[in-house]
């Protein structure tokens, strides 16, 4: 018997929504339905809910700190959900994971430097490095029979420039939808270990996995994946809660560890957010048996999308994401460019969704949707999909 509801539509219009209340700065209007960044339609977990309400209720919100039961509830859910144990004193905060990002460049390279990405790749990933003289190197990922695939003599390529000091890994990948095997994170480990490069494996997807697909954190990889890496996590995509502003780095070697802290300490950011910090815990704690629920959903989601596209816009074709709820829609045989598409879904469907080539290299052509929506507001953005095709 399902305990927590999905279909309830709620609105969301004029409650300060990135995604619904500020399209007009990417799009130039409002009067649209979003299905671009990856924010849940969903109310947060009761269990949640419920632990921010006390707190209100308390009534005292001032400087906060993490307790013990803070770092033992990440170490706990990681076990449980990826068989892998991080020691809670490898943990380290930050306010997100895009924020983590930019530390680790602020706390390893220096202008000039050359920071590796893997293309099409979430966008923030570009101005995180470009925004302080560093330099982006891309690795563009293959497109081979209807999924994406790592380019590995072109990673040993672009390793070769003694410039670059960080590989930013997506893990799963944002956009394309992949939860990387095991022997495939081996391959791209060995690669950077052997150039002494540091990776900067962003999991924030690691919990939104369908049909069986297994993740497998960097840093469980083998020892050397271990030394060289900060696995950057958060509860906000998983529970809906990006607002919250609170990530954790998870970083076991001591030499990165402290050489990252010193970028908190002197950016004065690593007290966190009071609400962020409990929300955080009680995910962790309780947050289980809504995610399964939620796992549940958004694979009949994928399955509506599939069938849709299959009976009224056959041109269109869904790659089937193993993990994350933002999947790509492969419209390249409609031979628009990146911004005439996104101008005709704008203006002759009233929908918004992310542009293909946002996320770079190898993008052009694609749409990026997001699932974790009411199905009835997913079929919403289908048919106006279909009416600015029509």
């Amino acid at each position: 018997m399902k305990k927590y509801d999905f279909d309830t539509i709620i609105e969301r219009q004029e409650t300060s929504s990135q995604k619904w209340d500020c399209m007009d700065r990417l799009f130039g209007t409002n009067d649209l339905l979003p299905m671009w960044v990856a924010d849940m339609d969903f109310k947060a977990p009761p269990e949640i809910l419920e632990v921010l309400r006390e707190r209100v209720d308390h009534g005292i919100l001032g400087y906060t700190c993490r307790r013990p039961s803070y770092h033992q509830a990440i170490s706990r859910w990681f076990t449980s959900r990826h068989g892998w144990t991080p020691e809670t004193e490898w943990i380290r905060h930050a306010p997100g994971v895009v924020p983590a990002l930019a530390a680790a460049i602020l706390a390893f390279t220096q202008p000039g430097d050359g920071v590796l990405v893997q293309p099409p790749v979430y966008y923030p990933f570009f101005t995180a490095i470009r925004g302080r003289g560093r330099t982006v190197v891309e690795n563009p990922l293959l497109f081979k029979d209807g999924r994406f695939e790592m380019d590995y003599g072109d990673l040993e390529k672009k390793l070769e420039d003694s410039s670059v000091k960080l590989v930013f890994l997506c893990s799963p990948h944002n956009p394309v939808g992949r939860v990387w095997s095991r022997q495939e994170l081996e391959t791209f480990a060995s690669i950077c270990a052997a150039k002494g490069v540091i990776v900067i494996s962003d999991e924030i997807h690691c919990d939104i996995l369908f049909d069986g697909a297994k993740h497998t954190p960097y840093a469980s990889i083998s020892e050397e994946a271990r030394d060289h890496s900060i696995t950057t996590v958060a509860p906000s995509k998983t529970f809906n809660i990006a607002g919250l502003s609170t990530a954790a780095a998870i970083i076991p070697s001591k030499r990165l560890r402290d050489n990252y802290q010193s970028v908190l300490d002197f950016l004065h950011i690593d007290s966190g957010n009071v609400f962020g910090t409990l929300a955080l815990e009680a995910a962790y704690t309780s947050g289980g048996p809504w995610l399964d629920e939620l796992l549940v959903y958004l694979e009949g989601n994928l399955d509506f999308i599939e069938k849709f596209l299959a009976d009224r816009l056959p041109r269109i074709t869904l790659i089937r994401p193993e993990g994350t709820y933002v999947p790509l829609l492969d419209c390249r045989s409609l031979e628009m460019t990146g911004p005439d598409l996104e101008r005709l879904l704008v203006e002759k469907g009233g929908v918004a969704l992310d542009g293909g080539h946002w996320f770079g290299v190898g993008g052009t052509g694609f749409v990026r949707i997001n699932i974790a929506t009411p199905r009835a507001l997913l079929k919403e953005g289908l048919e106006r999909i279909e009416k600015a095709l029509g």
